[in-house]
């Protein structure tokens, strides 16, 4: 009896142990969190309230609804204007997912539904090696092969394209990172739809086809979300194989895709040369811009994801 007592004290101490030590661990990972936010925080704020070396402050209003971004170092200037970047990265975004998240889930649905299991386990694997390549193996792929088909492109259509860098190669090069993201997570979501779904739809007289189309997507909908959430969320936060192809658009708006385009990331990666002054400091603030389009971004797409989890499939 006092065998078996000791022996179940021992476990709860065990358990104490291993419930403080994940709590800690837990707060641990929590302070990163925060201590990178409020380094962030400090320095975005730096030109909004000093005097940046006799330049003036940066004034808010200006800095993310202006349309003109002019680096301090070569123009002695405070004039530094984000709105038109931050236009051009959600919309580069938009285009990348209209282009990479239908390629995805139909890939998905293909490996997991389709095709025989020999050849979905060599695609499987095949996905998993293009979500692990670097990006800046992407960048190079888009600077050498992706630059020139748009280049042709935009010249057959009688465009004049900066070497084909512009929003449409930045586009592509961000759906093709972002596809194997995707395809990966919506394989998984897809291959976890209960098979007594599918049976029933079968046995009620639908086609594999439309049993795949309207039943299997249809229940597998909230992990495709998710997945189409994290592949947004690389897009915005991809800079160097963006600023591979992106052309570096410094003024003006602009949705033509064979023109150049700038994105947050981009100015933020260009202006890490420095390390002290206002065009260091900059960059802290677009980071900060960053963080809340990245958060308004993902509350919208779950906010979508909400919605549609509400309608029942007829």
């Amino acid at each position: 009896m006092t065998r078996t007592m000791n022996r179940t004290k021992r476990a709860l101490a065990i358990d104490q142990a291993t419930k403080y030590a994940l709590y800690a661990i837990t707060l641990l990972s929590a302070s990163f969190i925060i201590v990178i936010a409020g380094v962030i925080l400090v320095k975005g704020m730096t030109p909004f309230i000093t005097q940046n070396d006799g330049l003036g402050r940066v004034q808010v209003i200006p800095f993310l609804t202006g349309d003109t971004w002019l680096t301090g170092v070569y123009f002695k200037s405070n004039l530094y204007s984000i709105g038109f970047i931050i236009v051009s990265t959600i919309y580069t975004a938009i285009l990348s997912l209209f282009i990479s998240f239908p390629i995805g889930v139909l890939t998905a649905l293909f490996i997991a539904k389709v095709a025989p299991k020999k050849i979905a386990m060599i695609l499987r694997t095949v996905v998993e090696m293009l979500a692990s390549i670097p990006s800046i193996i992407y960048g190079l792929f888009g600077a050498g092969v992706i630059l020139q088909v748009v280049y042709d492109v935009s010249g057959f259509f009688g465009f004049q394209s900066k070497g084909g860098n512009s929003i449409l190669a930045a586009v592509l090069v961000l759906a093709l990172m972002t596809i194997p993201t995707i395809t990966a997570i919506s394989e998984v979501s897809i291959r976890s739809v209960d098979k007594d779904i599918e049976h029933a739809s079968l046995a009620l007289g639908a086609s594999p086809t439309q049993t795949h189309f309207k039943v299997v997507l249809a229940a597998a909908k909230s992990g495709i979300f998710t997945a189409a959430i994290l592949g947004i969320g690389r897009v915005l936060g991809e800079a160097t194989a963006v600023s591979l192809v992106a052309g570096g658009r410094r003024s003006g708006f602009s949705f033509q895709i064979f023109d150049t385009t700038s994105t947050l990331t981009t100015i933020m990666l260009e202006g890490m040369k420095e390390t002290t002054g206002i065009d260091y400091d900059i960059r802290f603030s677009v980071g900060l811009v960053l963080m809340a389009v990245i958060f308004l971004t993902n509350m919208t797409l779950n906010w979508v994801k909400r919605k549609v989890g509400n309608v029942h499939v007829k």
